[in-house]
């Protein structure tokens, strides 16, 4: 069991991480993303000035602190694993890897990275990964807690 002070140091770290991640992210994000230029002409259809780029801004930020938040959860299961050997801790630590590569593939950097561009897929865009960042914080704050 861990005892309160170190959750608390650990619990206000992640939190401090994901802020500072959170930030660097919007803001690497809204300077060197390729956005309407480089991903093509608009369609005619219409949209706020600027959604497009809100959108992927976003998706970036969240898809970051998704990937910090499993980087967290899979440590956590890797010392769970070594201290106590319980297999099912073994295969959450598997799929935080997995998820973690989904997180690290849907980032819109990395796809950038590689040459790919964004397209119009709108709130669409980044919709998952606000669901994937609660659903992860959740279990980050079980992990934590129990």
């Amino acid at each position: 069991m861990i005892d309160n002070s170190k959750r608390e140091v650990g619990i206000g770290l992640i939190v401090a991480a994901s802020i500072v991640l959170a930030l660097l992210a919007w803001f690497w994000a809204s300077e060197h993303l390729p956005f309407p230029g480089l991903i093509g002409p608009r369609r005619p259809l219409p949209q706020v000035p600027g959604d497009i780029e809100l959108y992927y801004i976003l998706k970036t930020v969240f898809s970051t602190l998704n990937a910090m938040l499993l980087i967290s959860l899979l440590v956590l299961y890797a010392e769970i694993y070594v201290k106590r050997k319980v297999e099912f801790t073994l295969w959450l630590s598997i799929i935080c890897a997995v998820l973690l590569l989904d997180a690290l593939t849907s980032n819109p950097f990395v796809q950038w990275a590689f040459g790919f561009r964004a397209g119009g897929l709108g709130p669409f865009a980044v919709l998952p990964d606000i669901f994937k960042f609660v659903a992860l914080g959740i279990l980050l704050y079980l992990t934590i807690r129990y």
